[in-house]
């Protein structure tokens, strides 16, 4: 028997040692079940081959060759990773779609004398039910968006809100992403299958009576799509508008972007906004990165290119209700005491808003 997915917020809470995901690692890299281990019983490249014999040749032969070769992969995964397993070991076993890979190896578990269990639909029922929750289901919570320019230490208000109890959703920190042209995070971002997993896996974790503070963003983070119904949400909501002084904005920039200050690619990523600005002006940020002036260059990037295009989405958001916070630096002290602020105005935001029902949607940006 098989056993079958429950809610996505109850993966947690799972009667199994383990989750084992048998897929290939290109198959476990694109997306998996929260916290699952990657015990493939085909390669990439042995997936591959298995697929062309089953298109060029015929099913038989293909079934025949990869039940030779996952019979010696499992059997590999045997003298390794299951060597030390006690007797009660009980592991949760899928594939793609609950099929022959996972049988296969829960077959053989089984007969060891452990009690293995095989997901009912393999991957796919995660899938879908990761799909139906963010593309089916009609958004709940009150949404709250943090705005401000670059260098206004959003992200870092929001990991205090959530440290004093507020209730945030971290879209920069699901998608690996800073969120601009420099916001590139070492190891690259999940693919937008994963990150739609772990957007899912926050989502039920939240108190739909209770508001849900964002960051501002655009429908993208980075390369990663936002779905609609959360996005709709967004940019509708009313909005907590932080505020800080240039300077103290161009400080804080190069104290938490110095790995991509420091980085071989940085010139390049200059090169990027030649579409909006003169080679000169380019030219002249290449040189200030070059002998280490970053304050100053984080200045000139905030004042010239990034200031102006905030101001532009700001003006077309327009109507919605807003609070500000305006500090007079970025201190730790200054900006616990925003997040605070922030927690007290989302209450209040969300409160007005439900009091003077739905309020009309901007137009998108």
């Amino acid at each position: 028997m098989s056993y079958p997915l429950p809610g996505i917020a109850e993966l947690a809470d799972l009667p199994f040692d383990e989750i084992i995901d048998v897929r290939s690692p290109a198959e476990f890299a694109e997306d998996h079940l929260p916290g699952a281990l990657s015990l493939p019983v085909l390669s990439n490249a042995e997936r591959a081959r298995v697929g062309t014999l089953y298109k060029q040749e015929d099913p038989f032969t293909a079934r025949k060759t990869g039940a030779a070769i996952i019979a010696r992969n499992i059997a590999a995964h045997l003298d390794s990773h299951f060597a030390g397993k006690a007797r009660d070991y009980c592991p949760l076993i899928y594939c793609w779609r609950g099929g022959q890979r996972s049988g296969a190896m829960g077959i053989i578990l089984k007969q060891v004398g452990w009690r293995a269990e095989t997901l009912e639909g393999g991957y796919r029922s995660w899938r879908r039910a990761v799909v139906r929750l963010l593309y089916d289901t009609q958004w709940a919570a009150p949404v709250v968006l943090l705005d401000g320019n670059t260098g206004t230490a959003k992200t870092d208000l929001l990991q205090r809100i959530a440290r004093q109890g507020g209730q945030v959703l971290d879209l920069e920190g699901l998608a690996h992403h800073r969120g601009s042209l420099f916001g590139a995070r070492p190891g690259g971002q999940p693919a937008q299958k994963a990150f739609e997993s772990g957007l899912a896996q926050a989502i039920t974790g939240l108190d739909p009576a209770r508001p849900v503070i964002v960051e501002a963003e655009s429908s993208r983070v980075g390369e990663r799509n936002l779905p609609p119904g959360l996005w709709k949400a967004m940019m509708g909501a009313p909005r907590i508008h932080v505020q800080a002084p240039l300077e103290a904005r161009a400080a804080y920039l190069v104290e938490t972007y110095r790995d991509i200050a420091e980085s071989a690619d940085f010139a390049a990523r200059i090169g990027r906004l030649q579409p909006y600005h003169s080679r000169d002006t380019l030219a002249r940020w290449r040189e200030m990165h070059a002998r280490g002036d970053w304050q100053t260059l984080a200045g000139e990037l905030m004042r010239e290119h990034y200031d102006p295009r905030y101001e532009k989405q700001r003006r077309r958001a327009a109507g919605v209700c807003e609070q500000v916070i305006a500090m007079a630096d970025l201190s730790p002290d200054s900006r616990e005491a925003a997040a605070g602020q922030s927690m007290e105005m989302a209450r209040q935001l969300t409160a007005s808003a439900a009091a003077s029902g739905p309020p009309a949607s901007p137009r998108r940006p």
